[in-house]
């Protein structure tokens, strides 16, 4: 296939050497080959960056060996068996290749015998520093690598051999073109491989940058040099680069839609819409009989730059598998000369009729399998590109189940039918969680589950068919069995005792509730309220019933809970009960039974614990008295009765004063009243000035206007209120003489 990378307008790869033995890593990678009789054959490869004068790879690197246990099994000084530079040619006649960009491979090989142990063995190289241009790590000029690959121990597989990618991704992307780079592996064993984006690892800092030297000298990135520096790798685990958020191990770059790996074909794709140096790692995880026995590390880095491109041929990426043998193509192609023509070749073998020249076409394919598909854009043309893409082509798998009805935890039982859509030649996996009984199952139809808990748990129901799978989660529902129950503190109180019930049941589904009171009463309330009578004492029960999900009964008693104790007679009556203002002294007399203390209320603010008090009352009105009567046990009892004071009307007005003798007597003017609302009283001069007003019956008017003394004279008074016996509005005026 030919496939274009990337031109470039712009580069930006300056890189400034901060020492001497700093070379800049681009990349990096380790794999083995299993020879037989404990000997392993050890392959590294290391990328850096050689096109701003570093200096050149370790020769030797120093690996280290450790087993399971964190123990240093060997230490490896490996040199170089060949150093090349990675041509970053592009076989496109419309496309210039460029020139401001060196990456060398270093690759290292070594034969070692590492005896069987459990565990197994950690393969450990690692190094400082990353170009500190990259934009997705902090501080990207301190940061290292680690390079590392697991050897599995007996216990895993008792041979392996590990995977390894067949290409090395391009040096250059190009912004706003998808990826499209095959990053596959290829596994010695035949091993099921898996892709996918994985972090890559930090490894040794600039203070001490390589294995088996001393410190650096002080500089910006290592203020304060260690006296020492490490002879041997680290032992595991590694920590992960720092990433620059938002980025990470599954979005190590800006792009849209967001870089992504096929798990399967391990197709690389992404858009990259950020020009700039970015690390990505990528993983590939190897299966034998669906148990995983290791995953290989590699990771790298990108250069998206402005590519001036003439013509791109661009599948879109398969992203459903198994969806039906019609198959719709995406045309992701692109060009600045202008409009494209198209030739697309579906790869079908069985006819000469699988082309089409329609930009987005759809096609049938007579069977199921794999087929490769072809897209020339500009057919015939100067510049014009081919693109290449597999596709999978299979029957629909759509994994259905419908979830069983909740049960009951007691004696709970399950079954489990397969629906959906599949041709009935794959697996099937179902996962019941780790209180299900069993907790999986790969038979098609599960019956007899079962699960030790009440709870909601999630079913996972999983198809692997034709390379393809597909799952559905669904929940079911152990509830749990009903309990009754309410709060059965011992309660006592006066009769009559109103006592609330907390009702404290448990079911996962609606209650019906029936509550029983020794006294013979019922109640169907949640939280009843019900009042105890006579003195005695009494039983609660409590019976409540599930009618969906889980159908029970569940029944609770508390006997002799409630004690109700009796309750004095209040009872007293007054003399007289109606009086007028003149006379206001009521005499109460107490005819109660069962009390040894009373409280008397006489409805104006007064009381008294007397047995048989009187009150004087200041105001006329109706008043109501309570009498309350307490007994041995603290309960109390009450009864009312009214008295009434009624009102007695009085007006009387002197006709002179004498204000400012200080002799105490008529040193004021106004009226004696009694028995009036509304009053308003007011003095006026002869020549009808206003000069006092109050409506307070007990104030008077001093002989003075405007803080100085009236003078001798005869002056008007006007009254007006409403009389309380009669109920009538009067209005009086007079004269006065205020002499001094």
């Amino acid at each position: 296939m030919r496939r274009i990378v990337c031109i470039y307008s712009l580069l930006i790869l300056t890189v400034i050497a901060n020492r001497v033995n700093a070379t800049h890593i681009v990349g990096g990678e380790i794999y083995y080959d299993d020879l037989g009789g404990g000997n392993y054959k050890i392959h590294m490869k290391v990328y850096r960056d050689c096109f701003n004068g570093i200096p050149p790879l370790d020769n030797p690197a120093f690996v280290t060996i450790y087993d399971a246990n964190g123990n240093v099994a060997q230490t490896l000084s490996l040199n170089t068996i060949s150093v090349t530079n990675i041509p970053p040619s592009i076989n496109n006649p419309c496309i210039q290749t460029p020139n401001n960009v060196c990456v060398q491979e270093g690759i290292y090989e070594t034969t070692v015998n590492l005896p069987p142990q459990t565990g197994g063995y950690y393969i450990v190289y690692q190094r400082c520093c990353r170009n500190n241009t990259i934009l997705n790590l902090i501080n990207p000029g301190d940061v290292g690598a680690t390079y590392w690959e697991h050897i599995p121990g007996p216990e895993v597989v008792t041979t392996n051999s590990s995977p390894r990618f067949n290409l090395f991704p391009p040096i250059f992307i190009c912004n706003g073109i998808p990826i499209n780079f095959n990053h596959s592996a290829t596994d010695p064993d035949g091993d099921q491989l898996v892709y996918s984006l994985c972090t890559p690892f930090n490894g040794l800092d600039p203070c001490c940058p390589v294995i088996g030297t001393g410190p650096s000298g002080s500089s910006s990135q290592c203020p304060i040099p260690p006296s020492t520096c490490p002879t041997v790798n680290t032992p595991p685990p590694y920590v992960s680069v720092p990433f620059l958020a938002p980025y990470s191990a599954s979005y190590p770059l800006s792009s849209s839609p967001a870089i992504n790996i096929n798990p399967t074909t391990g197709l690389l794709n992404g858009v990259p819409n950020l020009n700039g140096q970015w690390v990505v790692g990528v993983c590939v995880s190897e299966y034998r009989n669906g148990v995983l026995i290791g995953t290989h590390h590699r990771d790298f880095q990108f250069n998206v730059v402005n590519c001036i491109v003439s013509v791109v041929s661009a599948i879109q990426t398969q992203t459903q598998f198994c969806a039906g043998l019609n198959v719709a193509f995406g045309n992701q192609s692109s060009s600045n000369t202008g409009t494209l023509t198209y030739y697309w070749d579906f790869g079908d073998p069985s006819t000469l009729a699988d082309t089409s020249h329609v930009t987005s076409p759809n096609y049938t394919y007579p069977t199921p399998g794999n087929y490769t598909v072809t897209l020339i854009a500009n057919p015939g043309q100067p510049c014009s590109d081919t693109s290449v893409q597999p596709f999978a082509v299979y029957p629909l798998l759509d994994a259905q189940f419908n979830a069983p009805p909740g049960e009951c935890f007691n004696g709970n039982t399950f079954n489990f039918t397969a629906g959906g859509a599949f041709q009935g030649n794959g697996t099937f996996t179902w996962n019941f969680g780790s209180h299900g009984v069993p907790q999986v199952s790969n038979v098609q139809n599960p019956s007899g589950v079962h699960f030790d808990a009440p709870g909601i748990y999630p079913i996972e129901f999983k198809i692997d068919e034709n390379g393809c799978h597909d799952s559905i989660i669904d929940t079911v529902q152990v509830y749990q069995m009903p309990t009754a129950g309410f709060v059965n503190t011992p309660l006592v109180g006066c009769d009559p005792f109103t006592v609330t019930l907390h009702n404290s049941s448990t079911a996962d589904t609606p209650m019906l509730y029936d509550w029983t009171f020794s006294d013979g009463s019922t109640s169907s309330d949640q939280n009843p309220t019900h009042t105890f009578t006579p003195p005695g004492v009494y039983s609660v029960s409590l019976t409540i019933v599930t009618t969906n999900g889980c159908i029970d009964t569940s029944r609770f008693s508390a006997p002799g809970m409630i004690t109700v104790l009796p309750t004095p007679h209040a009872s007293f009556y007054a003399m007289p009960t109606d009086t007028s203002i003149f006379d206001p002294d009521i005499y109460f007399f107490d005819s109660s039974t069962g009390g040894i203390s009373w409280y008397y209320n006489f409805g104006d603010g007064d009381t008294s614990s007397m047995v048989n008090p009187s009150h004087h009352y200041t105001h006329y009105g109706y008043y109501t008295v309570t009498q309350t009567v307490t007994n041995a046990s603290g309960c109390p009892n009450s009864t009312t009765i009214q008295v009434y004071i009624y009102p007695e009307f009085r007006f009387w007005v002197p006709n002179c004063f004498t204000p400012g003798n200080h002799d105490g007597l008529n040193d004021g003017f106004k009226p004696i009243v009694m028995g009036v609302e509304d009053y308003n009283f007011m003095v006026f001069n002869r020549w009808g000035e206003m000069i006092f007003k109050t409506n307070d019956t007990e104030a008077a008017w001093p002989g003075t206007y405007k803080g100085k003394d009236s003078p001798i004279d005869v002056y008007v008074w006007k009254c007006t209120f409403k009389n309380v016996v009669s109920k009538l509005e009067e209005e009086h005026v007079g004269h006065v003489t205020l002499l001094r």
